[in-house]
């Protein structure tokens, strides 16, 4: 019975040693150390292989918010961050009720969502209008993983949002909040998709503001990557890699004069900076595009220090507050030592022409947009920290925001792993990119993939994505027209001609070529004699937390943005959260 028992036991013991010893034999590279590739690097440590990550930067933790806390939603619309958040017990403190709803600045006047109703009617309207119309473009799309199912759909790929808008005859004010919210989430409105606005609000439909802003991490998105760092054996900082070379039997990558093999690799990296690496093999012409074409959101991040507040008590905690008048998307925290700071988000083509400007001359700008509002402002100014994402040439941005026909042409393209290479980043994930959400549900997918290529599971290349329905289907869609008089705010009646033409059934409509990038603000927000005053085109894409899931601290805003997503609970529409890390 003994030396059957021994037996036994020494059979079990042979075998984890085999699993262990095989386990050891499994390697894999991450090269990106934001949180996608940190969440890679540890889903496939914590199944046993041997990860080496490699960051180009000094620090990890990529495009992280500077907040100290950051609004995140709760497990319905994040349900991975939570995870994670619950896993290393990181700290977080209820949202006050106040915070749920976003504010607003109007020359200087700050308004909740309920005093903007009672105050100024006219704008409130219009903003709800606005929204009704918004929704009922989201409606139109039924799978937010397929969002050109038919040709009418795809024919909103060829449209900006800008466009889009001036058909909706709102009020100037409304108009500005407006473009203020879709630059802080996504980018300037004349810059990106109607299709993929109408996709990401697909995702956040039915997505409570509630939901988004339940809770603050302590800390900011930087305590989450600090956790995953500590759970990593191997991180190599400092080390740009130049070349990654594959063949049957692995994949070689050099940094410098250095080389390092292993069995797979996980690219991280933001498009711009996936476009100084060598592939050997070549990548092929399609994905070449999606490199140098995707759209990235513009958005640099700024926080105003203050001795002691100068604004109204009741903004002191709002989640996000959209301001008319050029200060971005920007939301109030108190300082960790007294006193408050502002987060300013300055974003699209508020950014963009804010490039030719030093930091301090840029900090000067937003402060004197302040002071205009708040005189005791530059008394109790203190200092300043900068987060210039447009301008780092290894983003060329802040996040994906795909423009006019890119949908087309790169929807879900890096999904697929390539040969012993799979992808990770906010830009690969379909349903939640620019968000925290996004870049964690992207690093866990591409370490599965990764395990599914070891056990020989072969993926289809990528393909541009096609028209999936009958070109029929968007002939009768195009001779109702009530879908498209509905989505430009038209009627049947009207004589003017309506923009519902370009949505007319073809077999394939050639995409637009991607938009420029040259500044060009759409709307000013007050007509100003100084440079110094004059704003381009409200903008929204604060990365902000806004409608992503709390924490891009918001993205376009809410992370969890639909369940339609990878099985992901939906998120809302715009918010890339404003309090949404950025994170690739």
């Amino acid at each position: 019975m003994s030396v059957g028992w021994l037996r036994a036991c020494a059979l079990v013991m042979l075998g984890l040693f085999s699993v262990s010893a095989l386990a050891k034999d499994k390697t894999a590279i991450v090269i990106g150390g934001g949180v996608a590739g940190l969440t890679a690097a540890y889903e496939l440590q914590t199944k046993g292989w041997q990860v080496t990550l490699l960051e180009a930067k000094p620090s990890l933790g990529g495009r992280s918010g500077m907040a100290t806390s950051e609004w995140i939603g709760n497990d319905k619309t994040q349900p991975v961050l939570n995870k994670y958040v619950s896993s290393f017990k990181l700290s977080t403190t209820p949202a006050p009720e106040f915070v749920r709803t976003p504010g607003y600045l109007i020359d200087g006047v700050y308004y909740t969502a309920a005093d903007l109703a009672t105050k100024d009617p006219v704008t409130a309207e219009a903003l709800k209008r606005y929204e009704k119309t918004a929704d009922d473009l989201a409606r139109s799309i039924d799978d937010p993983l397929n969002p050109a199912a038919n040709n009418t759909l795809h024919a909103l790929d060829q449209i900006n949002v800008s466009g889009w808008l001036d058909k909706q005859n709102l009020p100037p004010t409304a108009r500005q909040l407006i473009n203020q919210q879709i630059r802080t989430r996504y980018d300037e409105p004349s810059r990106l998709s109607l299709l993929y606005f109408a996709q990401q609000n697909r995702v956040y439909r039915g997505v409570s503001d509630r939901d988004l802003r339940a809770s603050r991490l302590v800390g900011g998105s930087a305590v989450l990557s600090q956790a995953f760092v500590k759970q990593l054996k191997t991180i190599k900082t400092d080390s740009p890699v130049s070349a990654i070379t594959q063949d049957k039997d692995g994949v070689t990558v050099k940094v410098g004069s250095v080389g390092y093999q292993a069995d797979y690799v996980v690219l991280a990296v933001p498009l711009r900076a996936l476009n100084k690496i060598q592939m050997i093999p070549a990548l092929d012409a399609q994905h070449l595009a999606a490199i140098k074409g995707t759209n990235y959101g513009w958005r640099d991040q700024i926080m105003l220090k203050f001795k002691t507040p100068v604004w109204e008590s009741k903004a002191r905690m709002s989640g996000e507050i959209y301001s008319n008048t050029g200060l971005g998307m920007l939301w109030i925290e108190p300082a960790l030592k007294g006193g408050a700071n502002v987060v300013v988000n300055l974003s699209g083509d508020n950014s963009r022409v804010m490039q030719a400007f030093g930091d301090k001359q840029m900090v000067d700008q937003v402060l004197i947009r302040l002071h205009a509002f708040y005189p005791q402002a530059r008394g109790s100014f203190t200092g300043y920290e900068i987060r210039r994402y447009s301008t780092d040439p290894s983003t060329g941005g802040a996040y994906l925001a795909f423009g006019p026909g890119q949908i087309s042409k790169f929807w879900r393209l890096w999904e697929r792993p390539i040969q012993r290479v799979t992808f990770a980043g906010e830009h690969t994930d379909a349903l939640y990119p620019g968000t925290l959400e996004g870049a964690l549900r992207s690093g866990q997918r591409a370490a599965s993939q990764v395990e599914d290529l070891a056990a020989g599971k072969s993926f289809e290349p990528a393909k541009a994505a096609p028209v999936a329905a009958a070109a029929a289907a968007g002939a009768v869609a195009a001779k109702k027209g009530n879908f498209f008089t509905n989505l430009f705010g038209g009627s049947d009646d009207e004589k003017k001609p309506e923009p519902v033409k370009a949505p007319e059934p073809a077999p394939a409509p050639a995409p637009a070529p991607a938009p420029t990038p040259a500044p060009a603000p759409v709307e000013a927000p007050k007509p100003a004699a100084a440079p110094v005053k004059a704003e381009p085109a409200k903008k929204t894409p604060a990365k902000a937390p806004a409608k992503k899931p709390a924490a891009k601290t918001e993205a376009k805003k809410a992370p969890a943005k639909a369940p339609a997503k990878k099985a992901e609970p939906a998120k809302k529409p715009a918010a890339k959260p404003a309090t949404e890390t950025k994170a690739q």
